[in-house]
């Protein structure tokens, strides 16, 4: 599990792609992130929980298999790229944000950027599927940042992000039409599916 509070940001050093349907990334990780590193540990790389498959200092392996290209924004990485990183939650740990499990949903659009002196605004594309669970107020992952949901319309929805989210994550330098993973908050897609099969039992039962 995760809390959604980026720990930092890695450098993809290298990229390894023996099909189109696999991949291992070696990402450098931050000096504070690559202490008592384990084989088989999961850490999230732009929200995305991944396996630590191979350490070598400060670089670690990971690799990507074909849902992961499929669903996340991690297959369209090289070499150069950086990823927001969170290691796994421990018990006791502060939950500053919300707890995440890192299996991203979906993918969506960067739509436009609004900024003033203190703050920032980004506008996604809102997918058709996800309309139920993207809500006013709400948590939403992205790209490993637990965020809370501002204005929600019919095609898109934002949220507000001060100057330590941009110069902690990737959101400092994000623009339109960058692809960010999506992880939608799991209490609230349970509470309303459980909402929506109840109300269509009762609609058969009619």
């Amino acid at each position: 599990m995760f809390t959604g509070i980026v720990q930092g940001m890695g450098r993809i050093v290298a990229v390894r792609e023996p099909s189109a349907d696999f991949r291992t990334h070696t990402v450098e990780l931050p000096e504070e992130m690559a202490h008592n590193l384990q084989i088989g540990a999961s850490v999230a790389n732009n929200g995305c929980c991944l396996t630590i498959t191979k350490i070598n200092g400060r670089e670690v392996d990971f690799d990507l298999m074909a849902e992961t290209l499929a669903k996340t924004n991690l297959g369209s990485l090289e070499a150069g790229s950086l990823v927001n990183l969170e290691r796994a939650a421990r018990f006791g740990d502060e939950i500053g944000g919300h707890l995440m499990s890192g299996h991203i949903i979906a993918t969506t659009a960067i739509t436009r950027i609004e900024q003033n002196e203190h703050n920032r605004t980004v506008w996604f594309a809102l997918p058709a599927a996800l309309k139920p669970y993207i809500l006013t107020k709400g948590f939403v992952g992205l790209d490993g940042c637990s965020l809370t949901i501002g204005e929600v319309g019919d095609t898109e929805f934002n949220v507000h992000l001060i100057p330590e989210t941009l110069e902690r994550t990737l959101f400092g330098g994000r623009k339109a039409g960058d692809v960010i993973n999506i992880e939608v908050d799991p209490q609230t897609q349970a509470v309303v599916d459980t909402v929506a099969r109840v109300l269509a039992e009762r609609g058969k039962a009619v």
